[in-house]
């Protein structure tokens, strides 16, 4: 799903993430600390953004990472930063729809496959976890993390927890306000894709904000150390 914030506004995204609360401090170390040991591996990021995570996988040991993102801005930083740091033998990113799946990823190449923070953004979760499925290796892992079902309740039009719901929400993460569209959905629906796709959950976190968002803004620091945010997830391919 089409958004300004990963588009046109894509270069002031990435600067704002980099510290701040609720990818720097709240989602990256949640999922990085469910991830398994990275040298040698070889890694699907999916919804990559402008390559945060690319560069942490690199960092400990991945072989290669191969990036794909909606937005083709996310992916043209990806690349021109594998270029800096000279490693683009190591990063192979493109753009592509991840609703419609993973069609040029090969059968059983991939040991780990991560989506931080984009599944909200599709509708029908069946098409990219049948291929997730496929893309894994036996034994390999899908890790993500996604907005917590309880968390966006709040904005239900239809009262009806179980029901999948658009949803419209004005943002400021990159310094002004940006409309974002989402879907909302329950944890049961989250968990039914997955397992009927053949995806053994093998653990769930809630996250953790790290200590240091007390100083940045102790107002946020108290309202997410009580009240879930994101829900993260993290299955095998058995």
């Amino acid at each position: 799903m089409q958004s300004d914030m990963y588009s046109t506004f894509s270069s002031e995204y990435d600067l704002a993430i980099q510290d701040n609360i609720y990818n720097a401090h709240l989602e990256r170390p949640t999922l990085q600390a469910m991830l398994p040991q990275l040298k040698n591996l070889n890694v699907v990021d999916l919804g990559c953004g402008s390559g945060v995570y690319a560069q942490y996988l690199l960092a400990q040991g991945a072989s290669k990472v191969t990036c794909i993102d909606y937005a083709e801005e996310m992916v043209q930083l990806v690349a021109r930063k594998a270029q800096q740091a000279g490693v683009t033998d190591r990063v192979n990113a493109y753009a592509q729809d991840l609703a419609k799946g993973l069609p040029n990823e090969s059968t059983a190449s991939a040991d780990l496959i991560i989506a931080p923070l984009m599944i909200h953004y599709i509708e029908n979760l069946t098409p990219l976890f049948t291929d997730v499925y496929r893309v894994l290796k036996p034994g390999g892992s899908f890790v993500f993390s996604t907005h917590h079902p309880f968390a966006d309740f709040e904005y239900s039009q239809s009262g009806n927890y179980f029901a999948r719901e658009l949803v419209e929400q004005e943002w400021d993460t990159v310094g002004q306000p940006i409309q974002v569209k989402f879907y909302r959905r329950s944890l049961t629906e989250i968990a039914n894709a997955l397992t009927l796709n053949g995806l053994a959950i093998t653990q769930i976190s809630e996250g953790e904000v790290d200590k240091k968002v007390e100083q940045m803004d102790k107002k946020a620091y108290e309202y997410l150390s009580n009240n879930p945010n994101f829900i993260f997830i993290k299955c095998r391919k058995e």
